[in-house]
């Protein structure tokens, strides 16, 4: 019975995981960029970017006391279905915006995506709850597998939903999608609020959880670039905050960049997607045994050697086929940076710190990185085109790479 009740756990977490990938396919991702672009903003990308970037910098700012509550609230399903269903209430309502209705469209996209991201914080804090230490890798593992299974199953239903482009019921056909991914979110997400237990506290809480986090940050920032009592641990932070906002921003301009240059119907873009979330499965997986023998650092580096080659073959792409290809290696290149880069930071990390330090990578560095490419790209395409403005975001690879020679891995 007990074994069944663990595994349920197990199961009803991992569901949330499966569940809120259709907002990242369907909003960040695949279809909401290119119809908001395309038919809210009058093509201007900047606007895009703007949106995204000003979404992860309130989610930025809102992680240190998110942290704290996930660490020292006895309401952890509360905070999370709060931000839960802001994401879905919100991504269900973009499917009311039309020409024109900018301002309308950014304030809902911004809200859901803090809902989303702020929802990850509380997510994460209840796997200490459902397995033993010594499993949360391979839990957290089965999390990040439902995640990708989710994206392929949601990337399935949304190309049987949408007809072409030249169909007179195209544009609602798009805004049905938005209401798929809230529908999808919110009814998967349910497993988690009946099955999973509230996590244990990490120890008595303070009497302010906002005033905790800021402290906790602030104290965490000063003895990595203060103090410098880390060197190598704060030189790969730096790193990982400037590659990652690279990564971050492939990821949200690479639909637009399918559709702009290419001139990729929602079938091909569909595919191209499916063939990036299934190579990050075999990327994560082979390099991890890469990482096992030659160690992160080098393993990052490799990654990030490929990313370069990435952006240099978008310049040059000039059909479906070679983006496909290109589409093939990102989706290794992202899956292996993801699990290399956790683990040097789990390697750099002093034994006694770890919650500390992993709230600030995954907290504030992980969604900070995300606000100066996207609207650098936006502004980049607008002005030069999309060839020009991916070709720019080689400067965050070639300066991560730079700064991440210089750790002392030992």
């Amino acid at each position: 019975m007990r074994s069944f009740r663990k595994r349920s756990r197990i199961i009803g977490w991992t569901f949330f995981d499966f569940g809120n990938t259709a907002f990242s396919v369907i909003i960040v991702t695949v279809i909401f960029p290119r119809y908001f672009i395309g038919q809210i903003a009058g093509g201007h990308r900047w606007l895009w970017g703007l949106a995204v970037s000003l979404s992860m910098a309130i989610a930025a700012l809102l992680a240190p006391p998110l942290g704290a509550a996930a660490d020292f609230s006895q309401n952890r399903k509360r905070f999370l279905l709060i931000f839960t269903l802001a994401s879905v209430i919100c991504t269900a309502l973009l499917s009311l915006t039309g020409p024109g209705m900018v301002v309308t469209a950014m304030l809902l996209f911004i809200i859901a995506n803090v809902g989303f991201e702020g929802g990850i914080v509380f997510y994460d804090s209840f796997l200490p709850g459902i397995t033993t230490r010594t499993s949360y890798g391979r839990v957290s593992g089965y999390g990040y597998a439902m995640g990708y299974l989710g994206s392929l199953a949601i990337l399935i239903i949304t190309s049987l939903l949408l007809p072409g482009s030249d169909d007179p019921g195209y544009l609602d056909a798009v805004r049905s999608t938005f209401l798929l991914a809230a529908a999808f979110f919110f009814v998967f997400s349910l497993p988690l609020f009946f099955v999973v237990p509230e996590p244990p506290l990490a120890g008595p809480p303070p009497p302010s959880l906002y005033r905790a986090g800021i402290q906790r940050a602030g104290k965490t920032f000063r003895a990595l670039f203060i103090e410098r009592t880390h060197p190598a641990l704060a030189r790969f932070l730096i790193a990982f905050f400037i590659y990652n906002d690279g990564i971050l921003t492939v990821v949200a301009f690479a639909a637009v960049f399918a559709q702009q240059v290419l001139a990729m119907s929602d079938t091909e873009i569909i595919g191209f997607f499916a063939v990036v979330q299934t190579s990050a499965v075999i990327g994560s997986i082979v390099f991890g045994v890469i990482t096992d023998k030659i160690g992160p650092k080098r393993t990052i580096a490799i990654t990030l050697v490929i990313w370069i080659a990435i952006v240099v073959g978008a310049y040059f792409v000039q059909t479906s086929a070679q983006f496909y290809a290109v589409a093939l290696a990102a989706g290794v290149a992202m899956g292996s940076s993801q699990s290399a880069s956790r683990s040097l930071m789990a390697l750099l990390t002093p034994r006694t710190r770890e919650a500390e330090f992993f709230g600030f990578f995954d907290g504030l560095c992980g969604k900070a990185s995300a606000v100066i490419g996207p609207l650098m790209f936006g502004i980049m395409a607008d002005l030069t085109g999309e060839r020009i403005a991916a070709l720019s975001v080689g400067v965050f690879f070639v300066a991560g790479l730079w700064l991440l020679r210089g750790v002392n891995e030992e």
